[in-house]
């Protein structure tokens, strides 16, 4: 009789099969994969026990794509075709990027997001970011697809909290090209204080200082009982350990009397300039020494109180906008009860030294800085698909830019502020200028600033049929949605007719979906592509490996083959090795096959002998157990 299985309504009736769900830290210079696994947040390493993936991508003239350490090592040699640091293009015009002209990159300015060519074409950096993701998501799939786990249900990927609503529509296409479902999208220094606060039962006002390889953020939150609310956000998506590099890299340039250089000598130059900055976190000075193309020795040496003096307008930038966030949240330095650290660049002791100074109090460093973002990430990906990890919580995050219409004149009117708790929804009434008036042009628009000009445009759209009426007598209601993810929805429509018009903001800095689909459809044909190079490397494995037998069998046991069945194997092994170096995967298999089954016969003879061998000279009570 079988056993009838029984479960809650709504839950899984197989008590085996679990959800599991990953959070991912795309970061500038490192992205990490974490999950929760026995009700534990773990960073997951790869094959080689690296949990850190460098944020590096790497296109080759075969159509080859490496991602992650071997890319890295290409930087200084292929410079136009090995991407770094891709997350500050994400959602970025070219004229959005600073430094662009110092970046070995040929940029394609074209409509929208800024693109690179490379030896397989022109890339976006939604394209580079998809590369990481999908390698993370590999990463995972290897370490937790099991008996009990037949997918990953989802993932919270991380974005700065500075990140506009380009920025994170283009991190959602990136994660959507590399196959994942997106069950949120989460600010980076809410990740780090989800950590914190479960781990450490923290309450109170607490600052979280991020400065990454790309970006910075500063966030001042609320912890009580459970509730992580957002108190206030700030930063800036274009200031991170990357210009800490380049000022280090022009300081070089200075001290060596160097001109103009060419792609290769710059990213070489800066590749040692990371390096030093990295040492001058334990050391107290650090040597720049490179042989430039034209032969010219570079060979500087930089104190830590040098760099310190030469970047200290960075660390101040980041004091200003801390000290905004705070003003934003109506609280002095004295109200904050901790400081948590996060980003690889927070490792700098210029930088840590200026938090202490500021707030008057050690910063928290408990968490590695480089893996708390993917650590609480994991802990709000297991929590939304129904896992529990300790006490209930909720998680009141905030949406980072004002968000408006334009107005006659060229004017903003905000309807959803900055800091605002989202998911939110607010709607505000506007009327015709002119007399019989039937459309309205709608434009959506994101930022600060009280001129359209100066902030950034996100979506246009248009309501039609609007009844003629005289100036002003109509009566059109926009409201504007932003989700969790801080996306947004904007609909407008007229009270007396009842017309209505409404758009998902894709903002013009994002893909159509047209592109998406191409680039799916691209990605299909290169997963294809790598499961055949996948199965033609096992099977040269696995070739190899049965070569090798044979080689060593005959060379030990020859004597137990007449001369016709040895010729006849040597000729199977022959056209084997023959035949594996080459790219037919099927010649590759049937030769194996036939060497396999060549040699039954002649490996039985030498298990015979082997057996007889480790007998001979044994009585059989000696064999008795």
């Amino acid at each position: 009789m079988a056993l009838l299985q029984i479960a809650e309504p709504g839950e899984d009736a197989s008590p085996h099969q679990r959800r599991v769900a990953i959070g991912i830290d795309l970061g500038t210079t490192h992205s990490l994969v974490a999950t929760v696994r026995s009700s534990v947040p773990e960073v997951l390493a790869d094959d080689d026990g690296h949990v850190l993936l460098p944020s590096i991508v790497h296109y080759l003239p075969n159509n080859d794509v490496r991602i992650g350490a071997t890319a890295q090592a290409a930087q200084a040699d292929d410079p136009k075709n090995t991407i770094v640091s891709v997350k500050r293009l994400m959602g970025r015009s070219l004229k959005d990027i600073a430094y662009a002209e110092n970046l070995p990159y040929d940029f394609v300015d074209a409509p929208g997001m800024v693109q690179v060519r490379t030896v397989q074409g022109v890339k976006s950096p939604v394209e580079v970011s998809a590369q990481i993701l999908a390698t993370l998501r590999q990463r995972a799939e290897d370490a937790l697809l099991s008996g009990s786990v037949r997918e990953i249900a989802g993932a919270v990927i991380t974005v700065p909290a500075y990140f506009d609503d380009a920025q994170r529509q283009a991190t959602k296409d990136a994660a959507k090209l590399a196959g994942l479902e997106v069950l949120r999208l989460l600010n980076e220094p809410t990740a780090a204080a989800l950590a914190y606060g479960l781990d450490n039962a923290a309450e109170g006002i607490y600052a979280v200082y991020d400065l990454g390889g790309g970006t910075f953020d500063i966030s001042i939150l609320k912890l009580t009982r459970g509730v992580f609310e957002v108190l206030a956000t700030g930063g800036d998506s274009a200031l991170g350990g990357d210009d800490f590099d380049h000022r280090l890299f022009c300081w070089v340039l200075e001290q060596a009397q160097l001109s103009l250089l060419n792609p290769h000598d710059t990213r070489l130059l800066m590749i040692k300039a990371r390096a030093a900055k990295e040492a001058l976190s334990t050391r107290p000075s650090a040597t720049i020494q490179a042989r430039l193309s034209d032969g010219t020795w570079v060979n500087v040496t930089i104190t830590a109180e040098t760099f310190a003096a030469i970047t200290r307008h960075l660390v101040q930038k980041t004091m200003v906008a801390t000290r905004k966030a705070l003003r934003d949240a109506k609280l002095g330095i004295e109200d904050v009860q901790g400081v948590v650290l996060v980003g690889g660049s927070t490792r700098m002791p210029t930088v840590r030294q200026a938090v202490e100074e500021f707030f008057k109090r050690a910063p928290h460093v408990d968490i590695d800085p480089d893996q708390v973002v993917a650590i609480g990430a994991a802990i709000q990906a297991n929590q939304l698909v129904g896992n529990r990890h300790g006490d209930d919580w909720l998680l009141l995050d905030v949406i980072p830019l004002s968000l408006g219409l334009e107005t006659m004149g060229g004017l903003v009117e905000k309807i959803i502020p900055r800091n605002s708790t989202i998911p939110t929804a607010r709607a505000q009434e506007f009327t015709t200028y002119k007399d019989g008036q039937t459309a309205m042009a709608i434009h959506v628009v994101q930022g600060e600033r009280e001129l359209v000009s100066d902030c950034r445009s996100l979506a246009r759209f248009e309501l039609r049929g609007i009844p003629p009426m005289t100036a002003g007598a109509a009566r059109i209601r926009v409201t504007f949605q932003v989700d969790a993810d801080g996306l947004l929805s904007v609909s407008a429509r007229e009270t007396v007719s009842g017309v209505e018009a409404s758009i998902d903001v894709k903002p013009s800095y994002g893909l159509d979906d047209e592109a998406i689909a191409r680039m799916l459809h691209e990605g299909a044909a290169a997963a294809r592509d790598d499961m055949n190079a996948r199965n033609l490397r096992e099977q040269q494995v696995d070739a190899r490996r049965l070569i090798d037998a044979t080689q060593t069998a005959l060379s030990h046991d020859a004597d137990l083959l007449d001369e016709a069945e040895r010729a006849r194997i040597e000729t199977l092994l022959a056209s084997l090795t023959q035949c594996v170096e080459g790219t037919d995967l099927n010649r590759i298999k049937q030769a194996s096959t036939a060497l396999a089954s060549g040699t039954e016969e002649f490996a039985a003879r030498r298990m015979n002998r082997s057996i007889q061998q480790a007998l001979a000279g044994r009585r059989v009570d000696e064999l008795a157990p």
